[in-house]
């Protein structure tokens, strides 16, 4: 499926004017509050009518301002979940659930209706009211509810913001799961680097109302000038499980070379998401010997950028691109440039989930 969108809109000093697609799978839309994500979400969803625009859902017209249709918010055929769970007080979380079904114009069958429960983790919440529900479980239902809606988009507009980072470590395993296994278009709202490395495959990132760049997160994430003003993630990529050795470690394979990880439990050729943050690889023009990281790897510089104190750098490795977040006065130290060989030295490696 595939998401189309183009919008203007002016209010007051504010005005947007944007451009862009998206596919199955998860797509972010992040950047700053107050840059206008939350104005696209609501233009799809059909609760906001911007001034000029076209949106079509796999070739299905939603909105198109030139030839005057505006399919209305309740036949669109999209599922919004916000930063409030919004759930039914006086109802369970079956009846919670089922609500969503029963609008669906499409219903789910029963094993499907099984497969979103277990999916999300539901099965012991059934009874509840949302009175007894913590906050990470009304946003799983939330999720539920809308999904056995059976939408043709899922809109997500911040759904952890409300959360503490408990609650948000505990339905961040969740969207991972559904962001690997739905098969429609999600656009996921966020202002947070980790939450969009975790879970987005596209990324658009959106400033002042204007798309600033959009691309694979894989190398957005790793683009030093497209996320500007905002901690760079490193890189996020897809590597396989290779080996596990006696000595504890299993050895992860990519495109650049191999990384060591405490042992993990998925077999031999699984596909894993993995994240190297920027803060947690340093450089050397030689290779290091006798050091307690397991992990170096050797590396081009491409580009740089200094800003105060703090500089990043990309690196290639192999065809993967990595950053490096090092002090201005190392990155002067060294003679750093583009071309120059290098060696990255990874004191952490992040396994996220399996690919898919």
């Amino acid at each position: 499926m595939t998401v189309d969108v183009f919008l203007r809109h002016r209010h007051g000093a504010f005005a947007l004017d944007v451009s862009f697609a998206a596919q199955s799978g998860m797509t972010a839309l992040f950047g700053p509050s107050g840059a206008g994500k939350s104005t696209i979400v609501g233009a799809i969803a059909g609760l906001l009518r911007p001034q000029e625009g076209r949106i079509a859902v796999n070739g299905r017209v939603l909105l198109d301002t030139a030839a005057r249709i505006c399919v209305p918010a309740a036949l669109r055929r999209t599922a919004v979940v916000l930063q409030d769970a919004r759930l039914f007080l006086h109802m369970s979380v079956e009846d919670n659930l089922l609500f969503g079904w029963r609008r669906a114009q499409t219903k789910a069958d029963a094993a499907t209706i099984a497969h979103i429960v277990e999916l999300l983790g539901l099965g012991g919440l059934l009874a509840r009211r949302p009175q007894r529900l913590s906050g990470g479980e009304k946003s799983r239902v939330a999720l539920g509810r809308a999904l056995l809606a059976a939408p043709d988009m899922l809109l997500l507009d911040e759904p952890l913001a409300a959360l503490d980072a408990a609650r948000r470590r505990e339905i961040l395993p969740y969207l991972e799961k559904l962001a690997r296994e739905a098969r429609l278009p999600m656009l996921y709202v966020s202002h947070s680097v980790d939450e969009v490395a975790r879970l987005a495959d596209t990324i658009v990132v959106i400033e002042n109302g204007r798309v600033k760049a959009q691309g694979p997160a894989f190398d957005l994430l790793t683009d030093i000038d497209a996320i500007a003003g905002v901690p760079p993630l490193g890189a996020v990529f897809v590597a396989t499980v290779r080996e596990h050795r006696v000595d504890g470690l299993s050895l992860l394979a990519f495109d650049g070379g191999v990384l060591a990880v405490s042992r993990l439990a998925q077999a031999v050729g699984t596909s894993l998401r993995v994240r190297l943050r920027a803060e947690d690889v340093m450089l050397a023009r030689e290779e290091p010997r006798a050091i307690s990281a397991n992990n170096v790897l050797p590396c081009t510089v491409s580009a740089m950028r200094a800003s105060g104190d703090q500089a990043d750098v990309q690196l290639l490795c192999g065809a993967t691109r990595l950053v490096a977040r090092i002090t201005s006065a190392s990155l002067a130290r060294l003679g750093l440039e583009p071309g120059l060989a290098v060696f990255a030295i990874v004191k952490s490696v992040i396994v996220e989930r399996e690919a898919g």
